[in-house]
């Protein structure tokens, strides 16, 4: 089998890799990939956006599946395209994407299913919105309504930091995803990321992780699209996942499904575990970066065939397999970021990390340069280690840090830090 995937993130190099692991795979072409996964894929140099050139490829080089890492190509449409032109897809068509598309969207859908969130509301006039934050007071967490690459939301703690975010979105500093914004009521609990496979009428759990959104050590400074992750996490166990999933999850599918429009790929609620139980923050439709760096190199099953079945409607039945380790990930980011930074920089010792025992190096922001690696973007590697806690794999994650040598770039120390301490007291 022939598969394209779509993307070329941290996300896309561990998809890559597990695919490589499917005795169905014959061929795996990636559109536009990175340095990392072009050794394991073949690079074409196709922009995502363009679909009518993503639909001419797959049909000039046989093609059998697409599979689409991001969610911009997914909240385009690009799977209704291909679908229209006979190619096979995993992911969710343009309407269901919504629910990463438009926050406004998804707190809608969780008043029609009755699924626990965060009292709201939605604004397209700025004054309108500082009105609302004036009236209700702080904390209140302000949201850019569409897409804007994780970093549109702002967790104001007084009423002026919340009347800024307003100010920031309508100025245009999110660009269209701006025009609307959605205020929300703080949550007080512990984040975790919620992962579900979907065929549009059956439901699989897969596993949870906990992400560090925070540029800096301790959850301080600005959020980003990720600074690291672990998995699975202590705040979801299995009374909790049966929670998610019959108040959260199904809910959301049953409802879509009941729509008309159907979810098919993958299901991401982003979640607030609080004292009397999860609430959604909000919805991704696609494996999440960099919690997929430490799913993927859990999962035992063929990623290829659970995504054949989700997208041919054959999950029922179905079950995965994970590995009971920790995954633990440690994103290394170029100099300034999430704010400006620089690209080109020379990194090395890449090799010497990934000879360690239970790592694994996945690119994200990299370019092939002259025989080496060179930083191509703002996240440009996750350091992924397996250890039989979250303190092991955090230990042997920093040692294989601390042989990559990128004066330019840096990375959190702390990744994993609530539950490090959790096991500590336990001790």
């Amino acid at each position: 089998m022939h598969v394209l995937l779509i993307g070329s993130g941290g996300r896309e190099h561990a998809i890559a890799l597990a695919l490589r692991n499917s005795p169905k795979l014959t061929r795996l072409t990636c559109a536009p990939g990175n340095a990392g996964i072009a050794t394991v894929a073949d690079l074409v140099a196709i922009d995502p956006a363009d679909h009518a050139a993503v639909i001419a490829f797959c049909k000039a080089e046989g093609v059998d599946f697409v599979v689409i890492g991001p969610e911009a190509p997914l909240v385009a449409g690009l799977v209704d395209d291909l679908a229209a032109a006979g190619i096979k897809a995993f992911g969710p068509r343009k309407e269901p994407a919504r629910l990463e598309g438009s926050k406004a969207f998804t707190k809608e859908l969780c008043t029609e299913a009755g699924i626990p969130t965060a009292a709201y509301g939605r604004f397209d006039d700025v004054e309108a919105a500082r009105a609302y934050v004036l009236g209700r007071g702080a904390p209140v967490v302000v949201k850019a309504d569409g897409l804007a690459a994780g970093k549109g939301v702002v967790v104001a703690s007084s009423v002026e930091e919340a009347l800024d975010a307003i100010d920031a979105c309508f100025s245009g500093a999110f660009g269209a995803a701006g025009a609307e914004v959605v205020i929300e009521d703080c949550l007080v609990g512990e984040e975790a990321s919620f992962f579900a496979i979907s065929d549009g009428i059956d439901v699989l759990p897969l596993a949870a992780a906990q992400d560090h959104k925070r540029v800096g050590d301790g959850d301080t400074g600005p959020n980003t699209g990720g600074m690291g992750a672990y998995s699975p996490t202590p705040v979801v166990d299995e009374a909790m996942e049966l929670r998610i999933m019959d108040e959260i999850v199904v809910p959301t599918v049953r409802c879509l499904a009941r729509r008309g429009t159907p979810f098919v790929g993958v299901l991401f609620a982003g979640l607030m575990i609080e004292a009397d139980g999860p609430k959604l923050i909000e919805y991704n439709v696609r494996f999440g970066d960099p919690e997929t760096e430490v799913l993927l190199p859990r999962l035992k099953s063929d990623l290829l065939e659970l995504m054949l079945r989700s997208a041919e409607g054959r999950l029922s039945g179905h079950t995965t397999n994970f590995d009971e380790r920790t995954a633990l990930t440690v994103v290394m980011a170029a100099n300034g970021y999430p704010g400006p930074y620089s690209k080109g920089s020379r990194i090395e010792g890449l090799d010497e990390a990934t000879a360690l025992p239970d790592i694994s190096v996945f690119h994200a922001g990299t370019a092939a340069k002259d025989g080496g690696i060179v930083s191509n973007g703002g996240r440009v590697l996750a350091i992924t280690a397996l250890g039989d806690s979250v303190s092991e794999a955090q230990t042997k994650a920093y040692e294989a840090v601390d042989r990559i040598r990128w004066p330019d770039g840096f990375c959190r120390r702390d990744i994993g830090w609530r539950a490090v301490a959790r096991e500590k007291a336990a001790m």
